[in-house]
């Protein structure tokens, strides 16, 4: 009968040893076994990127990239999306289960409690220029929320976890726009708790002098389609972020500041508004055989394709396709549709893009109907971050709970000058400064 390991000789002492198989997956530690001699600190891996290494155990999410599967808790995103809101997605992403009427129920009433801000994080956000990126905004705020929660920092005690988490998902939408409305110096609009989480939030957005705010449903309910597709993606930057952050037991404002901060990257969450600038370029349908040859020639990167992980068409961008045509119907459609249309047609067929495995992503659809339902490209990526932050705290608090889980801490390869001496000021030449990359 095969064991569940691996065996290694190290051809440096002829030593051998036997590895255990677990989950798919080796211990980098008993790598340590394999030294030169008793002062050897023996051997690590070295994952510029970390491509090949799981940091983690979770129960959260699953991907399978090369089939083009994304599951929560066990659920496919196809039917979550389908059938269920975004805050009874957010209890299973959290919890494990999805919630039964009477959880569901109190949830969103938990929830809807905590969405109002602190009159002094108002005069907060007052502070900024008026021309303040809003996820430059939304980071630095959600930073100072520590400061008005400071039991914040007791992240082992359950209770004081789970009131945090509301916390942060109340508040997040509230946030968000409030930064949108500073930017075009509009007043605040307070929480309006009749309505839905997304309705509510498209309230906060867009509530001018009308005595109630009537969203959209058709608008209200593809906002929380969306949101659905983006609560949580396995271990990506901002994921992976959060969780080392929060591994040194900071308080979850702070370690969700993090994370967005790497979320406002454009290689993960700004890609869709990226996407949107590259339609610009292009500019109509008869110009993308020469831009297609131009990103085949290196000039340019075809922007909402490929995926580090999804070697299939990524599921996501599927259902996002298909709730388009709804947000269409309502707001009239986007030229940049048949722009993208077009290109994705055209790539799919083209061997050098399906060689390469580049299939439309998340980012490739979602810009376009954002920028459809009246959203500003740089508000994209906060609007990423409202739903992302449930799954943000459910991998934090799985990482609190897991007991093999320490300070975040890599290794590296140290690839510096060897030991020397300082030398007296007249004897040094002049110093030559590396480039840098």
């Amino acid at each position: 009968m095969a064991k569940d390991a691996v065996s290694l000789v190290d051809q440096r002492t002829q030593a051998a040893r036997e590895i255990p198989i677990q989950d798919g997956a080796i211990r980098a530690m008993d790598l340590r076994q394999f030294k030169t001699g008793p002062d050897d600190f023996g051997l690590m891996t070295y994952d510029p990127a970390f491509m090949n290494t799981a940091s983690c155990r979770s129960a959260i999410t699953f991907i399978d990239g090369d089939k083009g599967i994304l599951r929560y808790r066990g659920y496919p995103i196809e039917q979550l999306a389908e059938k269920c809101t975004f805050l009874e997605v957010a209890y299973l992403i959290l919890f494990g289960e999805l919630p039964a009427a009477p959880q569901l129920k109190d949830w969103i009433a938990e929830i809807t409690l905590h969405t109002m801000l602190h009159e002094t994080t108002k005069k907060f956000l007052e502070g900024f220029r008026y021309d303040a990126h809003p996820m430059g905004m939304l980071a630095s705020t959600v930073a100072a929320l520590s400061t008005v929660y400071p039991e914040s920092r007791h992240v082992l005690d359950p209770t004081v976890r789970a009131l945090q988490i509301k916390r942060l998902i109340g508040k997040m939408p509230t946030i968000a726009a409030y930064t949108y409305r500073h930017s075009l110096g509009y007043p605040y609009v307070y929480p309006d708790n009749d309505l839905s989480y997304a309705a509510n939030f498209m309230n906060m957005l867009w509530k001018m002098m009308e005595p109630k705010y009537q969203a959209n449903p058709t608008l209200a309910r593809a906002l929380d389609i969306l949101f659905i597709l983006h609560a949580d993606h396995e271990q990506n930057c901002s994921t992976n972020a959060m969780r080392a952050v929060g591994s040194s037991q900071a308080d979850p404002f702070l370690s969700t500041a993090a994370a967005c901060a790497a979320l406002s990257g454009p290689l993960h969450g700004g890609a869709n508004e990226e996407v949107l600038k590259m339609l610009d370029v292009i500019g109509s349908k008869d110009r993308i055989p020469a831009y297609i040859d131009k990103v085949k020639a290196g000039e340019f990167k075809l922007m909402g394709f490929g995926h580090r992980v999804y070697k299939n068409y990524d599921p996501r961008a599927r259902i996002i396709k298909w709730a388009a045509d709804s947000v269409f119907e309502i707001t009239g459609r986007n030229a940049k549709l048949d722009i993208a249309l077009e290109l994705e047609r055209i790539a799919l067929e083209d061997e050098y893009f399906v060689k390469r495995k580049l299939y439309p992503n998340v980012d490739f659809y979602s810009g376009i109907i954002y920028q459809a339902m009246g959203f500003k490209p740089e508000m994209f990526t906060v609007l990423f971050a409202i739903p992302r932050t449930v799954g943000w705290l459910a991998q934090w608090q799985e990482m609190l709970c897991d007991g093999e889980q320490k300070i975040a801490r890599p290794r590296q390869i140290y690839t510096g000058e060897a030991a020397r001496d300082v030398v007296p000021m007249e004897q040094r030449g002049v110093a030559t400064t590396p480039a840098t990359a």
